[in-house]
């Protein structure tokens, strides 16, 4: 799809324009790890720039819990806000649409086109929506799909699979199960799986929106309600998770919104306000069995399970013998401030292929927002994906020729092996 011509307003300047989402069908039956099946399904995706001749220019974009397709770009020139990584894709941008054909695709058990929850369920004589019979889907599932999505496409190998926060997951996960469909991995903000006071965040978003009385145990489509208030407190409890103690003083401090105690429980203090706005915002947007089912994706990731038959030994043993087949060139970016997803697992990964003698470049970014980092455009982040994607490939036979490390500075640090 080719995005709009060059338009007039000064906010298409540097954007990939006006863009058509796409719907891929498959007809291929995909059996999930869930061992349940789906005998068919839809991909919505974006494309940006142009594939070259031998298609060797293409570039993968992951997204994240929230996200969608929609990555870039605009769908109408009404359109007040463009795609969730603007900042990341576009002419003269880190993944430059001018070089690379970028692809980004809304996984299957979303709500933004793809199949999932939302989406009639075939086995249903009215056609009524899966609900909550659409089956858990985890992030090698989505893999999976990807890989499909490649071979409709006629992508051999990808030039990059670059992905923040769930995608940087995904990423990662191509490493291990394609190792040889993907030149370079890029893991932004990530982890080679979750904490248990992550799983604990999950599962207390999700018990707000079980609990809530119009979820209807799941089917909340036919009965005509939704569950807005078990979305809000899900949306509130994840966003207060993205940000950080510091960049929540400095935005609202302890501000009141009318500038005096009101003595009661309505909106007193701006960040209550903000958080209200944030969850009420989400919950016209996202469909909360959507919200279910990704979370619990989150919870399930671990590239591990299926390389590794050795219980006894340690997580960090497991992740480097899991990745001692891969392949690819690896970035791994963390932010100083992340704490949902913080430095210290993103340098697992780095110390694993560092073991195996994989080529790695790993960069801690010194910045105050928190796990939202990786959306922000912080001049040192992009200048790192730039030139990772950019630079000649770096074989495995010259990392283990060419071993080298570099400390830039404590809050700053870059790690290339």
């Amino acid at each position: 799809m080719s995005p709009h011509p060059q338009l007039t307003d000064p906010k298409f300047a540097d954007s990939v324009g006006i863009v058509t989402p796409e719907t891929l069908h498959f007809d291929t039956e995909l059996t999930l790890e869930c061992n349940r099946t789906l005998p068919a399904f839809d991909l919505v995706i974006e494309t940006y720039g142009t594939l070259n001749a031998d298609k060797s220019n293409a570039i993968l974009i992951c997204h994240a819990l929230s996200g969608s397709h929609h990555a870039a770009g605009y769908h109408s020139i009404d359109d007040k806000k463009p795609g969730w990584w603007d900042n990341m894709i576009g002419p003269g941008k880190p993944i430059d649409t001018r070089r690379y054909y970028v692809v980004c695709l809304n996984n299957i058990g979303s709500c933004h086109g793809s199949t999932g929850p939302t989406s009639p369920n075939p086995d249903s004589p009215s056609g009524a929506p899966y609900g909550p019979d659409f089956p858990l889907i985890t992030i090698k599932d989505w893999v999976a799909t990807q890989a499909l999505l490649s071979d409709r496409l006629g992508i051999k190998v990808w030039h990059a699979i670059v992905g923040g926060s769930m995608g940087g997951m995904q990423a990662l996960q191509w490493s291990v199960d394609y190792p040889d469909r993907l030149k370079r991995c890029v893991i932004i903000a990530s982890t080679p799986k979750l904490s248990a006071q992550n799983i604990a965040f999950n599962e207390v978003a999700r018990q707000s929106i079980l609990s809530d009385p119009d979820f209807k145990d799941g089917h909340y489509l036919v009965a005509g309600t939704y569950p807005r208030r078990g979305l809000i407190l899900a949306r509130m409890v994840g966003h207060i998770t993205y940000l950080t103690e510091d960049a929540m003083k400095s935005k609202f401090g302890r501000d009141l919104k009318s500038g005096k105690f009101m003595y009661g429980y309505d909106v007193e203090f701006q960040v209550e306000s903000y958080l209200r706005y944030q969850g009420e915002r989400f919950s016209k947007n996202f469909d909360a069995n959507t919200y279910l089912l990704m979370t619990k994706a989150l919870d399930y990731f671990d590239p591990t399970r299926d390389y590794v038959d050795d219980e006894s030994l340690t997580e960090l043993e497991a992740l480097r013998q899991t990745l001692a087949h891969t392949k690819c060139q690896y970035l791994v970016v963390s932010f100083t401030t992340d704490w949902r997803f913080a430095p210290e697992r993103s340098q697992e990964i780095v110390e694993a292929l560092m073991a195996n003698d994989k080529p790695v470049s790993y960069v801690n970014i010194d910045a105050p927002h928190g796990h939202d980092s990786f959306l922000f455009d912080i001049p040192r982040y992009m200048g790192a994906v730039s030139s990772f994607l950019n630079a000649p490939f770096l074989t495995q036979s010259a990392s283990q020729s060419d071993h080298s490390t570099r400390h830039q500075d404590s809050n700053s640090k870059e790690v290339t092996a």
